[in-house]
């Protein structure tokens, strides 16, 4: 009996990803069925279960995929040196993300994928394996961004007033945000996030106090 490659088994695991994701991003965790996911690829549940023990194994590799995508597109943007201004930068995460997200195959678009990482965002509130993989995840990142605020810093365009690691969670939160109003409200594009930091980061405050 010939051996079946790896090759072919990745790629099979592959196609079994992809169209769960298609399901989840459709009609979500919970509305979506082993069933719905067996008829989205179109294979019989002997093969599927091959892969994957159940929805929940599904899940879990779902997210464990976007929970990686998002942090090496915020640790990718945070290796320029030297760090680009915040509106770039933020503007080079989500445009990483989306492009690695959605050309991947899955046949999801921008707003759909990002409905995807709200989703898995959602889920840690009830999974104590998938929060233990994003406080991991959140972490790393919020430590990586700490450095790169320190660069602002050393660069001399950052006042010294304000810890690193409070304006790198602030930094994180708004590529968080843009990514749950992309979800809830529809794409914008990565340039409305872009144009509305530039126009925070020219403020007069002066003027304000």
């Amino acid at each position: 009996m010939a051996r079946v490659s790896q090759e072919h088994l990745d790629a099979r695991r592959r196609q079994i990803l992809d169209g769960a994701a298609r399901c989840f991003a459709r009609d979500g965790f919970h509305g979506t069925s082993m069933q719905d996911v067996l008829k989205e690829v179109g294979l019989s549940a002997g093969a599927v279960y091959r892969y994957f023990s159940g929805k929940e194994d599904l899940i879990a590799a779902i997210a464990g995929e976007a929970v990686a995508g998002v942090r090496q597109a915020f640790e990718r943007a945070a290796q320029v040196s030297p760090p680009p201004t915040p509106d770039v930068l933020i503007g080079r995460v989500v445009r990483t993300l989306f492009a690695e997200g959605v050309d991947g195959g899955r046949g999801l678009d921008r707003r759909a994928y990002a409905g995807l990482i709200v989703q898995v965002w959602s889920e840690a509130l009830r999974s104590d394996r998938l929060a233990a993989t994003l406080i991991e995840a959140y972490e790393g990142l919020r430590a990586s961004w700490s450095e790169l605020v320190r660069a602002y810093r050393e660069r001399g365009v950052l006042a010294a007033d304000v810890p690193d690691e409070r304006v790198a969670r602030t930094l994180i939160a708004a590529a968080q945000g843009f990514i749950v109003q992309m979800a809830m409200f529809g794409d914008p594009g990565p340039e409305t996030m872009e144009d509305g930091l530039r126009g925070l980061m020219a403020m007069d405050v002066q003027k304000i106090s």
